[in-house]
């Protein structure tokens, strides 16, 4: 991508240009001009500004990027809404600032750095240099920063904050969205990503230091001079890898399991960590796929680099396992924070886990493993599982029958990191927390989604199954049996037009009339309806939803009469309305009816 992102030409001469013909626009113009410093992004504007791509420029430059479910996350590329130089300097000063008012110690406990693979060579951005970047901001104030001087996994970046004492991190990711895009992702003291108020807190502190402070917030050389920058890998590495043998419960199997596992980092960073994790916990390395393991901005091998769209990714990482005769697929997304699982099944093909059905497996796991190293059974009403609302409710069924505390969250692993801290305050434990997206905690070494110890732990599982004659497979209808059937569907439609959106969301809202939801779905009677981007709960005395108000997401939860649960929302990090529908059977019982679902797939037509 080269090293020069000077100036590109006479900065007088680049704001001699036509007016637009709006005074908002032009002086965004302007201000991109004057303020951006690198020379491709810079004549990214120049061009549409010659061309006259007024719209293009708007939607650039008229925007700001907000908090979603994982931080500031858009296209790379000029402008304001986007992830570039510029919007990274300014988010940082913006964080800074806050920061600095709120830390009375934030010059000794300073900021922790990290960044995964990404890069875009139009736009001359990588995420190794927006974090070289975001220390740049930071150590021009004299403020310590903790920069990995390396990719890492997205939780070691909070595992960082908390191990260090560090007031805050910054993970530069996408994670597994498409290429072109790239993310700011901001974490508190706690370790966990940042949310209301703090999130609100920024970005108004960001609006107020939009001007880059100096000319040294570009020189991503302090890095290498400035004495407050340390970087954290080797000792983080070690204690996490350490730490992670809390999770390992059957060594001693492990060490002998003739079971192989094939891993894929979709060409991320999970490659080396994921090795590393097998090792700790007494197995061989997982056989990499080749053509995946090594770090690759274009994803040049899938054809989106989401593990979580299942099979039609998972290509190579299955045709590998065919080859080396292994009966278990791993799949690290490329910030390595989530985890697909694949299993091969006799004489069926392949079985691919859903996120629900993987955090069945684990669920079960985690307590069981519990269960044998805490027998008093007043040890359980400390323990807590967690799962956000829009996913599986397979562990309140555990819940209701092993007696440990079971809880939802709004979408989003922040909601769950933030919960796990408030949890530990008052002597509580959360063994295991999940996101149906196969996002998946396993303990609570760290507050966020955690890819590499889950792809450890499933690999313990397999093994001690397999000493069982048991499949995970196997084993899933035998906790389906035990704790019920769980039948769900979850899809979504790509919608890149917000107002189309609102109208949809709209039409739902007043669907009978003005402010008047559906009453019945394919023909069953719907018993309850949750909004919680309005905040009302008919569930509820008050009417009043009991999960957070989320006003700027839409989601809207459906309970129908046949016991069928429906959530329609929109994604916090891609374009996406997504839909999720569970219905869930009494314990020994298989009467899982997935006919039922059909039901919602007919409601929702209506509203699409």
């Amino acid at each position: 991508m080269g090293d020069d992102n000077g100036v590109n030409g006479d900065l007088n001469a680049n704001l001699r240009c036509q007016s637009t013909g709006d005074p908002q626009l032009d002086k965004a113009v302007h201000q991109w001009l004057n303020w951006d410093k690198n020379r491709w992004t810079r004549a990214q504007v120049e061009s549409l500004v010659a061309a006259g791509q007024w719209d293009d420029l708007r939607s650039r430059l008229c925007g700001r990027m907000s908090f979603g479910t994982a931080g500031l996350r858009a296209p790379m590329g000029a402008g304001f809404s986007r992830i570039n130089d510029l919007t990274v300097i300014q988010s940082t000063q913006g964080l800074f600032s806050y920061l600095s008012r709120y830390f009375a110690d934030f010059s000794s406990r300073g900021v922790v750095v990290g960044f995964d693979t990404r890069g875009q060579e139009e736009s001359g951005c990588s995420s190794q240099r927006l974090a070289r970047l975001t220390a740049a901001v930071i150590l021009s104030r004299d403020v310590p920063v903790h920069l990995f001087s390396t990719f890492v996994p997205t939780p070691y970046v909070p595992y960082a904050v908390k191990k260090l004492g560090a007031a805050a991190g910054v993970m530069i990711t996408a994670s597994h969205n498409p290429k072109e895009d790239n993310g700011y992702k901001v974490y508190w003291c706690n370790g966990a990503q940042i949310s209301s108020p703090h999130d609100k807190e920024v970005l108004q502190s960001i609006e107020e230091q939009l001007e880059p402070w100096s000319a040294s917030c570009w020189d991503e050389e302090l890095v290498e001079s400035c004495s407050l920058r340390t970087d954290p890998l080797t000792q983080i590495n070690s204690c996490y890898m350490d730490e992670l043998t809390s999770l390992c419960f059957h060594r001693d199997l492990n060490s002998s399991c003739p079971l192989k596992f094939i891993h894929s980092s979709f060409h991320g960073v999970g490659h080396v960590f994921v090795q590393q994790a097998f090792q700790t916990f007494g197995f061989a390395p997982p056989i990499p796929v080749p053509e995946q393991k090594d770090p690759d901005p274009n994803f040049s091998s899938v054809r989106c680099p989401n593990p979580e769209e299942g099979e039609s990714v998972l290509e190579l990482s299955l045709l590998l396992a065919e080859r080396e005769d292994a009966r278990i697929v791993l799949a690290t997304d490329p910030d390595a924070d989530r985890l697909a699982v694949a299993e091969k099944s006799d004489g069926c093909g392949w079985k691919v886990f859903t996120g629900n059905e993987l955090a069945a497996l684990l669920g079960w796991w985690m307590f069981f493993n519990w269960k044998e190293n805490h027998p008093d059974p007043a040890d359980t009403q400390r323990v807590y599982m967690l799962a956000t609302t829009v996913s599986s409710k397979i562990l309140q069924a555990f819940a209701r029958i092993e007696g440990f505390h079971f809880e939802e969250t709004l979408p989003g692993f922040k909601w769950i990191g933030n919960r796990m801290h408030e949890l530990s305050k008052t002597g509580n434990t959360v063994i295991f927390a999940f996101e149906e997206s196969i996002g998946f905690l396993c303990g609570s070494m760290v507050s966020e989604k955690d890819g590499v110890s889950s792809a450890a732990v499933v690999a313990e599982m397999a093994a001690y199954l397999h000493n069982k004659n048991l499949s995970l497979n196997q084993q899933l209808h035998n906790i389906y049996q035990t704790y019920g059937y769980h039948v769900s569907k979850t899809s979504y439609v790509i919608c890149n037009d917000p107002p189309t959106i609102q109208k949809i969301f709209g039409r739902i809202r007043n669907f009978d009339g003005e402010g008047s939801y559906p009453k019945t779905c394919g023909g069953v009677r719907i018993v309850h309806v949750r909004d919680v981007t309005t905040g009302y709960d008919s569930s509820q005395a008050d009417l009043r939803s009991v999960l957070p108000v989320s006003r700027n997401s839409q989601m809207i939860t459906f309970a129908l009469q046949n016991g069928v649960v429906a959530t329609l929302r929109t994604s916090g990090t891609e374009p996406k309305i997504k839909y999720y529908t569970e219905f869930c059977a009494t314990p020994g019982k298989r009467s899982a009816d997935s006919d039922r679902l059909v039901t919602v797939d007919l409601m929702f037509s209506q509203v699409f």
